[in-house]
């Protein structure tokens, strides 16, 4: 991969706590133009203490909704994240490939677990 734009997440968020959905969203609507167009992005979380996985569903699980996962992985890295870090956004990654291979169906079984109809 070519280095691409780096992102500072702190610049973006303007503290080292990641915890809510709305920054995670900021994160997202600066980084998804350029995915969009092809422009490599690394996502750097230097002076970050603390990040939750709504923040990370938030700013990079939904760009699989969007994106096929070659162009992501060929466009979006990562640095400056702990190992457990790492493990928690491989983990959302994961889910949200899960997700929108079929989100139809996971909607569906969770209307159905909360009691919910369409």
């Amino acid at each position: 991969m070519t280095r691409g734009i780096t992102i500072r997440v702190f610049d973006i968020i303007g503290s080292p706590l990641c915890v809510s959905t709305s920054d995670g969203q900021r994160l997202y609507d600066k980084i998804a133009p350029l995915l969009r167009t092809g422009t490599p992005v690394v996502l750097s979380f230097e002076h970050i203490e603390i990040f939750i996985a709504a923040f990370l569903d938030a700013a990079v699980g939904q760009l699989y909704g969007e994106l096929p996962d070659e162009n992501i992985r060929a466009l979006l890295s990562f640095r400056d994240l702990a190992d457990d870090d790492r493990e928690m956004l491989d983990h959302v990654i994961e889910n949200a490939k899960l997700y929108f291979k079929t989100p139809d169906d996971f909607d569906r079984v969770w209307r159905e677990e909360l009691g919910v109809e369409e």
